[in-house]
């Protein structure tokens, strides 16, 4: 009935290696002068104090090294995971299919349990399960007994209602195994059947599939299940960035007509995080990738007022390592605005963006506000 009366209610709404670099934490100077104190012969009033932030105190606390950590969202190799998650200071993990290969789901609940006992702050634990082609856990009969459909094709077998109770379905799961994001909902829209999206997407309107994303954005706030928009700002009807660049060459009306209005319902909606792609949207930056463009993270946080965590798509993609390579990839991603760098080649874009910190090529203010986004985002899914 829990289920049911959430699904009703959403319903009316929506109507892992180098070695890290060490370095030593800089110490603040020490006052010169006192603060003055009041004569006692004076009456004077209780000041009133307020109660102390604890992200800004935790974020006090942690070293320039454990800052960077945070803004990695590493694929990590289970055999060096708790060595990695405590050198690299890790903001947390994306478990793939081989992950949950031969595991229970009380085996994998200790592994992600051991993970998280090895974090000196909690991990995000991050999967992809969007259902039909991407299904990284309900591939494996030990987990679900077949395959989540796609939203595409739960939605053509019952419209939005069993659409959103397939989402459901998966907050559920995730809960149950201690997976605290899952990578989606997917907002492309997509009608060429040729298109890499068009079987990830849900294939109505924008209108509708804004429906569809805000709904699961409630839903996935209600189980504490992380949520991220993605591809932003939409990757149409465009080629796979995974094996080469690709090139949006459509107008700015005609993405806000469209591709962008489910991004809006989400964000609304209260989504936790937006994933930028890799694709280049000429009109926004002709020159740049999204992911690496400071104009497109503009865009979203000024014109789309989003507020939350912004992260990048793998940065191990051919669209990007073959145009910038890794390292610099990494640092370039961090000017851009973007807060959280989904990473394979973790070891390499760790040291570089510490060293682009440590030289000033990364301001340290916008380092703070990335991980200070990145703990709340923690705080908010019951983490902190």
């Amino acid at each position: 009935m829990k289920r049911l009366s959430i699904l009703l209610m959403l319903l009316f709404l929506t109507g892992c290696a180098a070695s890290p670099i060490e370095t030593s934490e800089p110490t603040l100077p020490t006052p010169m002068t006192e603060a003055p104190q009041p004569d006692p012969t004076e009456t004077t009033v209780p000041a009133t104090t307020t109660p102390p932030d604890p992200i800004q105190e935790l974020l006090d606390s942690m070293t320039i090294e454990e800052r960077v950590g945070q803004l990695f969202l590493a694929r990590c190799n289970a055999e060096s995971a708790l060595t990695d998650i405590q050198a690299y200071h890790l903001g947390g993990f994306v478990l793939f299919g081989e992950d949950f290969e031969g595991q229970t789901p009380s085996s994998l609940r200790q592994t992600l349990s051991g993970y998280q006992a090895a974090a000196s702050i909690p991990l995000l634990l991050a999967v992809d399960e969007e259902g039909g082609t991407v299904t990284r856990i309900s591939r494996y009969p030990a987990f679900h007994p077949q395959r989540f459909p796609s939203p595409r094709e739960a939605f053509a077998d019952g419209g939005l209602t069993q659409a959103l109770s397939n989402e459901e379905d998966i907050c559920q799961l995730l809960q149950s195994l201690g997976i605290n994001v899952n990578l989606g909902p997917v907002c492309d829209i997509s009608e060429d059947p040729s298109a890499f999206m068009y079987q990830r997407s849900l294939g109505q309107d924008a209108e509708t599939t804004g429906e569809f994303v805000a709904g699961t954005v409630r839903l996935m706030n209600a189980y504490q299940v992380g949520s991220v928009l993605k591809h932003f700002p939409g990757y149409g009807d465009n080629a796979d960035t995974h094996t080469g660049l690709a090139v949006d060459s459509r107008s700015l009306q005609e993405l806000e007509s469209s591709d962008l209005l489910p991004f809006a319902a989400g964000i609304d909606a209260g989504c936790g995080a937006v994933l930028v792609s890799h694709n280049i949207v000429q009109a926004l930056d002709g020159n740049y990738p999204a992911s690496l463009s400071p104009a497109v993270h503009q865009y979203l946080r000024d014109t789309m007022g989003f507020d939350g965590v912004v992260m990048t798509d793998d940065l191990v993609m051919e669209a990007i390592t073959d145009r910038y390579g890794t390292g610099e990839a990494a640092v370039l991603a961090v000017q851009a605005g973007n807060d959280l760098l989904c990473s394979t080649d973790y070891a390499e874009q760790y040291n570089a963006v510490l060293s682009a910190v440590l030289d000033g090529r990364i301001d340290f203010d916008a380092l703070n506000a990335s991980v200070t986004r990145i703990l709340k985002w923690k705080q908010n899914l019951g983490l902190l």
